[in-house]
């Protein structure tokens, strides 16, 4: 996992340089991008952090980045800054889950704030992402009978239903039900649902 970054892009040296020495000097740890192309080239999904995106840019502007970043799924929080905002592209941004939008001149405890808030964003999303995949991993130990054992387990079904619904003894039930929950992790039932609620068993 690479160390939070702050990306700064915008094709202004002079707004460019002064926004990432602010940055410097509050601690964190600022890239400068002269456009929106470059830091495109470069960008990896393992990177961490966010972007301070100026919105208007010759050839790729800040919403066509954006768009790129969605589509390669790279969840950096995008905080955008311009001297040309208008409704339109504001609600365009934040629809599209900006964090911010901020117009220039900037103020620097607006932009400082801002971008402690989108870290902290970075970090939950990271740390959700981590979590629904080691639950993906768990559940792809389970069996083809385990998964749906689970799945009338998480309708909140009683063993003699499963059994009764599967052909097997409500015993048998209880052995798949130890077996799955030793697999995914868990001693107690309200443990597996918490696990599961909002995920899907995958299909064999």
């Amino acid at each position: 996992m690479s160390e939070p970054r702050v990306y700064v892009i915008d094709d202004d040296a002079a707004v460019r340089d002064s926004l990432a020495l602010l940055l410097e000097l509050r601690g964190l740890k600022p890239v400068a991008y002269a456009g929106a192309a470059q830091f495109l080239a470069e960008c990896r999904p393992d990177w961490a952090g966010c972007v301070v995106l100026d919105l208007k840019m010759p050839g790729m502007d800040g919403l066509q980045l954006q768009a790129a970043l969605a589509e390669r799924s790279i969840a950096l929080p995008i905080i955008f800054i311009t001297g040309h905002g208008d409704v339109a592209h504001t609600r365009s941004a934040l629809k599209a889950g900006a964090v911010d939008f901020i117009e220039k001149p900037i103020d620097d405890e607006l932009l400082v704030a801002t971008v402690q808030r989108a870290l902290e964003r970075a970090a939950d999303e990271r740390l959700r992402r981590a979590q629904a995949a080691s639950v993906a991993e768990r559940m792809q130990r389970l069996t083809g009978r385990e998964r749906q054992v689970l799945g009338m387990v998480t309708e909140g079904k009683h063993n003699r239903e499963i059994a009764a619904a599967l052909g097997i003894s409500p015993r048998t039930v209880e052995v798949y039900k130890s077996r799955m929950m030793e697999k995914l992790q868990v001693r107690r039932l309200p443990d597996l649902l918490k696990l599961v609620l909002g995920t899907q068993p995958p299909t064999s």
